[in-house]
């Protein structure tokens, strides 16, 4: 049954990895022209492990930016992880040492499949993470051997995986009104925020506001509910 649960998780992703692999190769092209060695690319995709950050990273070693302006962007861009962990943290009974490897390994993509899966455990999400892990890394290192031939992969039209799949997590979640109302108005707020903002903050301030706005109709709705008792 453990083991059954890892397979699931890592079966889970593999329609990611049509959209995972080409920016996985473009992130490789893009940190070798910024100047990082071939074992500095790669390590930064074991080490680092976040899609955006990296790209993000590459383009201001490239700039010769300040190591203070570096972390800073990377917070930013990442900050939404944090929201990620305390959903987790909630659903999965785990240990300090999962809660730290967990935490390595939470993408985007792990944490979606992990909360819409019922039978949920620390297992399920370490197979999610290592299987976006596996193409992440293989493909960074073809990058590497690639070098500039490879297309950029917005244009190859590969973009649309991302969102595809997390509206496809999203609407079996949506059970009632105040879910669908709360989806609707935080996708129009993260569609008017993200030409102000970058990109991980819009999901945090998104998440905080849908959130409380959640609680709030929530709320209301039992206390009305009370009321007519």
């Amino acid at each position: 049954m453990r083991s059954s649960s890892f397979w699931r998780g890592f079966r889970a992703v593999l329609p990611l990895w049509l959209g995972v692999a080409p920016f996985a190769v473009a992130y490789a092209v893009t940190a070798r022209a910024a100047g990082l060695s071939a074992l500095d690319t790669q390590l930064m995709s074991i080490l680092v492990y976040a899609g955006g950050a990296q790209f993000s990273a590459a383009g201001l070693f490239a700039e010769r930016a300040s190591a203070g302006t570096l972390l800073l962007t990377t917070l930013l861009l990442n900050a939404r992880h944090v929201l990620y962990g305390l959903s987790l943290g909630r659903l999965l009974p785990l240990t300090p040492g999962q809660r730290a490897l967990g935490a390595h390994m939470l993408t985007d993509e792990a944490f979606g499949v992990t909360v819409a899966e019922p039978k949920r455990d620390f297992r399920f999400l370490l197979g999610a993470g290592l299987s976006l892990g596996l193409v992440w890394n293989l493909f960074t290192f073809l990058g590497i051997l690639a070098g500039a031939a490879v297309p950029d992969p917005v244009a190859l039209g590969v973009d649309f995986v991302f969102p595809l799949a997390f509206l496809a997590l999203l609407i079996p979640l949506l059970r009632g009104r105040v879910e669908w109302l709360v989806a609707a108005l935080s996708g129009l707020g993260a569609l008017a925020l993200s030409q102000v903002l970058p990109g991980g903050l819009v999901v945090l301030v998104t998440a905080v506001g849908g959130s409380l706005l959640g609680a709030l109709l929530v709320g209301r709705a039992r206390r009305h509910e009370g009321g007519d008792a």
